[in-house]
């Protein structure tokens, strides 16, 4: 089973999280960065934009996934030294109802529930308990099943 850390932003907002459910589980580490915080990211799959797209050949590695808005993402970003491995996930819709007026998510931008479920699915760790306490579950779970 793969090992993930999740890093939050200060400002992320938990009781909007879609994460929060997830807290107590022993497979998820959880932390929170704040100014002069660092992280290690050497020999961890990092999910980013921009990357090859994760698939099964990247099981192994543990998983870090960073939560913020994206907008504070470059934050989040500026926390991380080391070698890490960046990879992307297949753009699809998001089935969490967001509403910005400051900036535009990017196509295929996905609640961080989601992108974990995802990023385990392509893994080869299908695991559907992530998704027990997610509202909008069933919407997503059939945009899972189009792609």
């Amino acid at each position: 089973m793969t090992p993930i850390s999740v890093i939050r932003h200060p400002k992320e907002r938990r009781s909007k999280c879609s994460l929060t459910p997830l807290e107590r589980r022993g497979d998820i580490t959880f932390h929170r960065a704040k100014e002069g915080w660092s992280f290690d990211m050497t020999g961890f799959t990092v999910l980013a934009l921009g990357a090859p797209q994760l698939s099964a050949a990247d099981a192994g590695r543990p998983l870090l996934l960073l939560d913020s808005t994206w907008r504070l993402l470059p934050q989040l970003e500026a926390c991380l030294h080391g070698q890490g491995v960046r990879r992307t996930l297949p753009a699809m819709a998001t089935a969490y109802p967001r509403v910005s007026k400051i900036a535009k998510d990017p196509h295929g931008g996905l609640a961080s529930v989601e992108a974990l479920y995802l990023a385990k699915l392509l893994l080869g760790e299908r695991d559907d308990s992530l998704l027990d306490a997610y509202y909008w579950r069933e919407k997503f779970m059939e945009i899972v099943k189009r792609v």
